[in-house]
């Protein structure tokens, strides 16, 4: 059936256009840019060894974020509630989700996933619940599952996700509650941190700052990352 994306995928680019964002950073290069930094930051503290793992990312969309970080790993692949937006991912290996708590792969296949931007989008508690047992049953004993979101506590990401139409049905995650719903899905949390700070000419010339300010709960997004027992 077709999703609400399906009608958003056209226009997606002028769809989340919006004056404050576009000061911060023109176009959407630099958002996924940032959140790629933040994954192979954390994943070099870890030890993990990329060119051997294998990355899914839950909600992927037209496949931004895989592109970015496909040539450092062994096996990627994304898959979405929509059909459309995947289909400006035909250069990836994508698959569509046949529901938003439903990953289409088998258990134990991935060393990471990430779901960005997603559980938002997922109003129903019982659904995120469902999504996160989801990650982890696709998850090797060991493997990461990353969350990140838009930070509510950051007074502009409010306005922004106010003013987009592709945010207008959004329900915004505390940071405790991401934490919650990886703790209530079988995750023991690893780790967090805030990002977005900066602008982009101005990450570009003292990124240090950022690295600094992790643990300050008012960038534009936060990360949460939860292990997989093993």
């Amino acid at each position: 059936m077709p999703t609400e994306f399906d009608h958003y995928a056209a226009n997606y680019q002028s769809l989340v256009h919006d004056p404050i964002r576009h000061r911060f950073a023109p176009g959407s290069a630099f958002f996924f840019e940032r959140k790629w930094i933040l994954l192979a930051a954390f994943l070099k503290r870890r030890g993990v060894r990329t060119e051997n793992a294998a990355w899914l990312d839950a909600g992927c969309g037209q496949g931004e974020l895989l592109r970015l970080g496909k040539p450092g790993f062994g096996h990627v692949a994304g898959c979405d509630v929509s059909s459309e937006m995947l289909s400006a991912a035909r250069d990836l290996n994508v698959s569509v989700q046949p529901a938003p708590d439903r990953l289409p792969y088998p258990d134990g296949e991935f060393d990471l996933v990430t779901a960005v931007c997603v559980y938002h989008h997922v109003a129903a508690d019982e659904m995120r619940l469902s999504l996160t047992r989801e990650a982890r049953r696709v998850l090797k004993p060991g493997g990461i599952f990353c969350i990140i979101e838009h930070n509510p506590f950051n007074p502009a990401t409010q306005l922004i996700v106010r003013r987009i139409p592709v945010d207008k049905d959004a329900r915004l995650l505390t940071p405790a509650v991401s934490r919650a719903v990886l703790v209530s899905g079988g995750f023991r949390v690893v780790e967090s941190e805030f990002f977005l700070y900066l602008p982009e000419r101005l990450y570009h010339r003292a990124p240090f700052v950022e690295a600094w300010m992790k643990k300050v709960p008012l960038g534009g997004q936060y990360a949460v990352f939860g292990e997989k027992p093993v």
